[in-house]
């Protein structure tokens, strides 16, 4: 681990290496086995069935934005923890930690949201807590959950089950989420109506699972984006991954946002793309399964697995020249989900 200060810095939760780093420190102070990579569900045998469990936290600002609210990103989030595992999402539990003197009003609108993804999922809240604080205590509205999923019989997915020759495909165009929420937060105009993909990813990838075979490896690319994402899978397998700039989705208004405040687009956020290491041989089919789905319409190849150098991803860029894609040092845009 990098030496670090002695204290905890908002940068710690931003998806990059401080995170990284903060997390290593909690499971080595557990005692936990380090060794295996870390998902983004923990999946486990119990009797009868194969279950996926996973827990999160949404800490989002400000709590609507274009295109969800944090009760809706609160369930998608939990929803593609599972679904990227390949569990079919069954039971959340759901706690809110509620500053004083919010509105009812307010919390009335986001439970109705989480009531409505939870529903269109068919997925059921069965336990659930409430915390009520101090003005000035917590920032409105702090969203604590739960997962619990049945992973299908036959699927196996794993950062560590990348190879040579294999496609890295991504189901659509990254940075919306990032991009929404800052354009709200900073009150800035891109030029465009940008709207977060905040969605529940088990309706296009448990279909895509039963469909299609030759899918190694998924991965939720939230805090850190893409590029996080990806290097986490060249790690765990010890692979290097190839990407193709001019192959990568990016809304026109994304890139303009990126580019005004000097930001990389695969380092935001997202909370409606996955992306899915695929057998070469299986990868056009893949996309184009998902291309007939409503949260797959801009799905693209973007690059391949290579054997070295192990551990890195190497962009192609649109000028013909490569370089290293770095996870981010600390956090670019706080408070996103």
């Amino acid at each position: 681990m990098a030496q670090r200060g002695d204290r905890i810095m908002l940068a710690h939760g931003g998806g990059g290496i401080l995170m990284k780093e903060l997390i290593s420190f909690i499971v080595d102070k557990l005692g936990s086995n380090g060794a295996a990579p870390l998902q983004d569900s923990a999946v486990f045998d119990a009797p009868g069935a194969r279950l996926a469990f996973t827990t999160d936290s949404f800490v989002v600002d400000p709590l609507f934005f274009p295109g969800g609210d944090i009760g809706h990103l609160a369930v998608c989030g939990t929803v593609n923890d599972l679904a990227v595992c390949g569990a079919e999402p069954v039971s959340l539990s759901l706690a809110f930690i509620i500053e004083e003197g919010l509105p009812f009003q307010t919390l009335e609108r986001i439970i109705e949201s989480i009531a409505r993804v939870t529903r269109e999922v068919g997925m059921a809240v069965v336990t659930g807590d409430t915390k009520v604080v101090e003005k000035g205590k917590a920032d409105r509205l702090f969203i604590n959950t739960a997962g619990i999923g049945l992973v299908r019989q036959g699927i196996e997915l794993s950062s560590a089950a990348a190879g040579p020759g294999d496609a890295v495909i991504v189901n659509g165009t990254i940075g919306d989420h990032g991009l929404a929420i800052l354009s709200r937060r900073e009150g800035l105009d891109f030029g465009s109506d940008l709207v977060s993909d905040t969605a529940p990813l088990s309706r296009i990838i448990l279909p895509l699972l039963e469909k299609t075979g030759g899918i190694k490896a998924m991965r939720d690319a939230t805090r850190g984006g893409l590029a996080a994402v990806l290097n986490e899978i060249a790690s765990d397998s010890g692979v290097c991954i190839r990407l193709k700039e001019e192959s990568i989705p990016v809304r026109e208004a994304v890139r303009r946002g990126c580019e005004l405040m000097g930001y990389e687009p695969l380092h935001i956020a997202n909370e409606g793309k996955f992306v899915a290491i695929v057998e070469g041989e299986k990868a056009e089919e893949a996309v184009s399964l998902m291309r007939e789905h409503d949260l797959g319409r801009d799905a693209a190849i973007i690059g391949w697995v290579d054997e070295g150098p192990a551990g890195h991803v190497i962009l192609k860029t649109l000028l013909g020249g490569e370089r290293v894609v770095d996870v981010p040092y600390g956090d670019l845009l706080p408070r996103i989900c």
